[in-house]
């Protein structure tokens, strides 16, 4: 697991497969249900992983993520809504988003007299569509970023259908020949929607495959890693 030390009254914890009870392609902290593991093992998974961070699993919150722009607030052991985001100022309330290539991204407002974190998933589609800006949007405030693990420029490549609208979005160094840079995109993306300290692991899910699971080398079967917030 990969801590953001970030300050101010917050866990964030971005996961890797390493450390669950998960096995075959979903060895081993595989976090997601739907991926055909068995699910006992998965909510063993998420257990553990809601322990790193100092809470309970009944707790968590999570969407059934559908590459879309919707932000929701997080209510505790709220499951299966649509969405791609989810936000809590509650304390103890554990966030998690899913990813296996799509990039996971936590924000965190600065201002600790009102705490408040979100988590979203962001694939090419949802950064087109907006999903930084509605993240950013739905918690408010001052905030700060990071960009956790995800497919890097040096594995995505990309057809024209989707270069031709980052390099129109986001300019035209984010493609790198036939790849697209994802990172510099969601950073840019939080930067335009007001977010001025973004932090960026640059950890490519593709090149380390003992350490992540990546739908873009394995295809499926295959689990999710993901980040998780709550506020202390």
């Amino acid at each position: 697991m990969i801590r953001w030390d970030v300050s101010g009254p917050y866990e964030v914890v971005f996961s890797t497969r390493a450390g669950g009870v998960s096995e075959g392609p979903y060895a081993s902290l595989n976090l997601g249900r739907m991926t055909g593991d068995d699910v006992e093992r998965v909510d063993e998974n998420r257990r553990r992983l809601c322990a790193a961070v100092g809470t309970e699993a009944p707790r968590l919150a999570l969407n059934r993520q559908v590459h879309s722009t919707l932000v929701r607030k997080a209510t505790a052991g709220g499951r299966g809504q649509p969405g791609d985001g989810l936000w809590t100022d509650v304390p103890g309330l554990p966030v998690l988003a899913m990813t296996a290539d799509c990039l996971p991204i936590a924000l965190v407002r600065a201002n600790k007299e009102a705490p408040g974190a979100a988590v979203l998933h962001a694939g090419w589609r949802g950064l087109l569509g907006g999903i930084v800006a509605a993240g950013v949007d739905a918690l408010g405030g001052r905030l700060e970023a990071c960009i956790g693990p995800a497919i890097g420029p040096c594995c995505y490549e990309v057809g024209p259908d989707v270069a031709e609208p980052f390099t129109a979005a986001w300019g035209a160094d984010v493609l790198r020949g036939r790849n697209l840079d994802l990172w510099s995109a969601a950073e840019r993306a939080l930067r335009r929607a007001g977010v001025e300290r973004v932090a960026r692991l640059d950890l490519c899910t593709a090149c380390e495959p003992d350490r992540f699971f990546s739908h873009r080398l394995t295809g499926k079967p295959r689990g999710v890693q993901g980040v998780i917030a709550r506020v202390s």
